[in-house]
């Protein structure tokens, strides 16, 4: 199992990154990517300390690491220099913070994120038809969430993805060990979406194409 959005004490995380990636590997989970929440201000500082780290970690047994960063609260017109950026300071992995119902995302960024190529958009809120069209035209992952406020949305992102057959994955954006869901349970939030277990095979298997590809 596999997980492209967490994160740690780098951020608003409540775990170091050496205990969030025990804590998912004893709970069964081969790959995670830590994706910290920055912009402008902190990115500097988190992508080459958490690229060092899992250096470190990936040359012992267990479980792959992955360097990754969220850019978050980001302005949309600056998000395309951002992930450049983020990309030449070590992050493998690039998620944008997406326009999720719960929080002041600046309107634009859906649609900003997938122009610029990011490789997933998290909880893009109710992103539209035009951008989903988009994000499968541009490769963009959009992300189901099993995480509290962001998750309201789940089942309006299924419903357009599988529409248009834009690709699809399911992440935790653990903050907290409360927020580590069990290997077992990971395909309700797939199904409470109004998907199937073929579905969320499915999503599994883009999840490691990603891991795949962020680890060679």
């Amino acid at each position: 199992m596999i997980d492209l959005h967490t994160h740690s004490l780098l951020s608003d995380g409540e775990l170091t990154p050496a205990e969030l990636a025990r804590r998912f590997e004893a709970a069964g989970y081969k790959a995670l990517a830590i994706t910290d929440h920055g912009d402008p201000s902190t990115m500097d500082l988190i992508i080459p300390r958490i690229a060092a780290f899992c250096e470190e970690v990936n040359r012992l047994e267990g479980i792959r690491l992955i360097p990754g960063i969220e850019l978050t609260h980001i302005r949309p017109k600056a998000i395309p220099a951002m992930v450049s950026r983020s990309r030449m300071l070590g992050a493998r992995l690039v998620v944008v913070h997406g326009e999720t119902m719960v929080e002041p995302v600046a309107p634009g960024t859906n649609r900003m994120a997938i122009e610029s190529s990011v490789d997933i958009l998290a909880h893009p809120g109710l992103i539209t038809e035009e951008e989903v069209l988009l994000a499968r035209e541009h490769s963009v992952t959009l992300e189901l969430t099993s995480r509290k406020g962001h998750s309201l949305t789940n089942g309006h992102v299924a419903r357009l993805a599988q529409k248009i057959g834009a690709p699809m994955i399911l992440n935790s954006d653990t903050h907290a060990p409360g927020d580590i869901w069990p290997v077992g349970r990971l395909h309700e939030i797939v199904v409470g979406a109004g998907l199937t277990e073929d579905d969320y095979q499915t999503m599994m298997k883009n999840a490691e194409s990603i891991a795949k590809r962020c680890l060679t």
